[in-house]
């Protein structure tokens, strides 16, 4: 298949025409958020203007809601590998994880075992530690090798016993962008009978998701870090989802998959990570099921985020006093670079690339463990990721960007 080339899929983007400082804006802020084709405001905009209503009514808009959210469903289902009826949505991430391990550790006994990683954004981190404090269990957290900023896979699998219940751990990191040996982990978790809990957010932009390749129990992402509103999803294995003790109101329903979803959900933001999902595979053309164009898309987003990653590494590692983070070029990794600069604060290093036009982030990116290992609890880190916009000249950018900041030191 042949895939649109990076000028072809920015004119679908209209944030990409924004000017600041007399340029136009290179964005390097997508691990926090990337911006958002003209598909998917359309989707947005259509159901808001002719289809908006709640669901399971006899009139039409309702019925016109109901068969959008079934549709949505078999999208999102394409995109990780799942079926529809697995396939769960919600206000983001964090909350969907608060909310299954509440319902998880409800089945709980005292003295349980649940792994965590200092890997991991707090989003799956702390709602396992709130339910292990609630259930009296216990949280063995595998660590993190400050070195090359991988997990230690080795001590996780010595931490894994007869009392694990779950292992919670992303498949890749939002700070450093490591990309975790999950299939492994898997192997490990299932050999105790423990559940696998996967938080995919940073994982699915760049790496197309498979669930059953993977080999997870429970799988969760936000469409808007693959160009998308901000809606969460999770993935469940059928079984898993109907037996969950999830807390929800009498009346509501109790089939799978919507009884593991709260309220009214935001129709419009579902309509719209649908239509990210279109968009993903549109650009691989019209041949061939809509997985099959993913993956043609995501393969070539791989080979173009390798080039522009090690591009910008090479050229940051020749500045003098920028320290890089996270697993070389060439190793299992997203294009998400995590930097700081000697005698630069990362919070003073961004506005200086901001006056620039090139918006990245500083932080900890609620990836506070990983930061303080690294020592910069205080002051933070600076990332700058590579989205399927990104080119080579905006590259050139940010490395101009950071060498100016170094000469004003």
């Amino acid at each position: 298949m042949t895939v649109a080339s990076v000028d072809e899929i920015r004119a679908r983007f209209p944030a990409l025409a924004r000017v600041h400082a007399g340029e136009r804006v290179a964005y390097f802020d997508g691990p926090g958020g990337t911006q958002v084709p003209l598909d998917v405001v359309d989707a947005m905009t259509e159901y808001l203007f002719e289809h908006n209503a709640n669901t399971d009514w006899r009139y039409p808009s309702s019925a016109e809601t109901d068969a959008m959210l079934h549709a949505s469903r078999i999208a999102m289902a394409d995109f990780v590998g799942g079926a529809a009826d697995e396939i769960a949505f919600g206000a983001n991430m964090t909350t969907l994880t608060f909310h299954i391990a509440r319902a998880i550790g409800r089945t709980l006994a005292a003295g349980d075992e649940i792994i965590v990683t200092e890997l991991d954004h707090h989003a799956n981190v702390a709602p396992w530690v709130e339910v292990a404090r609630e259930h009296m269990l216990m949280v063995n957290v595998a660590p993190l090798r400050p070195h090359d900023g991988t997990l230690d896979l080795d001590r996780l699998g010595e931490l894994i016993g007869p009392r694990t219940r779950v292992v919670a751990v992303g498949a890749a990191s939002n700070a450093l962008g490591t990309i975790t040996d999950i299939a492994r982990i898997s192997a490990m978790a299932h050999a105790v009978d423990a559940i696998l809990y996967c938080d995919a957010v940073h994982y699915a932009p760049h790496v197309l998701p498979d669930v059953h390749a993977l080999g997870c129990d429970l799988l969760a992402c936000s469409a808007y870090k693959f160009y998308g509103p901000h809606v969460g999803l999770v993935w469940g294995r059928r079984d898993l989802l109907a037996a969950l003790d999830v807390p929800r109101v009498e009346p509501a329903p109790n089939d799978v998959p919507e009884r593991i979803e709260t309220g009214t959900l935001n129709h419009e933001g579902i309509a719209g990570a649908a239509a990210a999902v279109d968009f993903l595979a549109t650009l691989s053309g019209t041949a061939g099921s809509r997985r099959q164009r993913l993956k043609a898309t995501f393969e070539a987003f791989d080979r173009r985020g390798r080039a522009l990653f090690g591009h910008a590494w090479k050229e940051l590692s020749s500045i003098a006093g920028v320290q890089l983070y996270g697993p070389a070029p060439g190793t299992p990794r997203t294009p998400t670079l995590c930097f700081s600069v000697e005698g630069v604060p990362s919070e003073t290093m961004v506005e200086h690339l901001a006056q620039r036009a090139v918006f990245a982030t500083h932080g900890d990116f609620y990836a506070a463990t990983v930061i303080e290992r690294l020592g910069h609890a205080r002051d933070g880190l600076v990332r700058a990721g590579c989205a399927c916009y990104t080119t080579e000249s905006e590259v050139d950018r940010l490395v101009e960007g950071v060498r100016s900041a170094v000469a004003k030191r």
